[in-house]
């Protein structure tokens, strides 16, 4: 909730980062999360026709409910990270062509300020691509994190998925379509992830990861 801001006779005495306020921040965010929002939108709306899919069809596929899908094609409901991998799944896409704006690249800085950050319905876990984004790719880099006690369950990615995953803080507990591995800060580990997969944070603190999914040739 964004609070009106008080001034005494020095208006610029709560402006922050040289000339930023706090409620510039706090709008620049929330252009962020639109932006983001309507991307997420314009491409499944571009995907599921491309697919010749109707909403009733996409929601019975990805397990998302038709209405939700309908305020995410419209831009008017911005999805969490789970919500994002069902229909990535179901349309059979990587990730990354869900958020990505399709735009030409060439060498690009991925700066932190301009990252795309999903996050979980709890807001435990978050997930940021650590690369340009723009375009179709078959191996994407992420880093993920997770709070003191969280867990995220991953769906199953397409056929022939595999992630390569390593820990940078805290202690992990991953459950692989039924078998358990504990990583410490250094460990690493490849798997197939076209099979259900879980992360559990068992650490004191908060669970740092870094990620490479190299996807299985798309059907497509």
């Amino acid at each position: 909730m964004l609070v009106s801001p008080t001034f005494d006779s020095e208006p610029d005495d709560d402006k922050v980062d040289g000339n930023r306020s706090p409620i510039d921040s706090a709008a620049e965010v929330v252009d962020e999360e639109n932006q983001l929002a309507a991307t997420v939108g314009k491409n499944l709306r571009i995907h599921r026709l491309r697919h010749g899919l109707t909403l009733e069809r996409l929601a019975k596929a990805s397990g998302v409910s038709r209405a939700m899908l309908s305020q995410v094609e419209l831009g008017r409901s911005m999805p969490t990270i789970k919500v994002v991998w069902k229909v990535a799944r179901a349309l059979d896409v990587p990730f990354s062509t869900l958020i990505s704006d399709n735009k030409d690249t060439g060498c690009s800085v991925v700066r932190l300020k301009e990252s795309r950050f999903l996050a979980s319905n709890d807001g435990k876990s978050r997930s940021r691509a650590l690369f340009p984004i723009e375009g179709p790719r078959r191996v994407e880099f992420y880093e993920l994190h997770l709070v003191k006690g969280a867990t995220e369950q991953v769906h199953a990615h397409n056929a022939g998925t595999v992630e390569n995953l390593v820990v940078t803080q805290g202690e992990l507990q991953i459950i692989v379509d039924g078998r358990s591995e504990q990583l410490s800060v250094g460990d690493s580990i490849l798997f197939d992830a076209d099979v259900p997969h879980s992360y559990i944070n068992r650490g004191r603190g908060d669970l740092i990861m870094y990620s490479v999914i190299i996807y299985g040739e798309r059907r497509l």
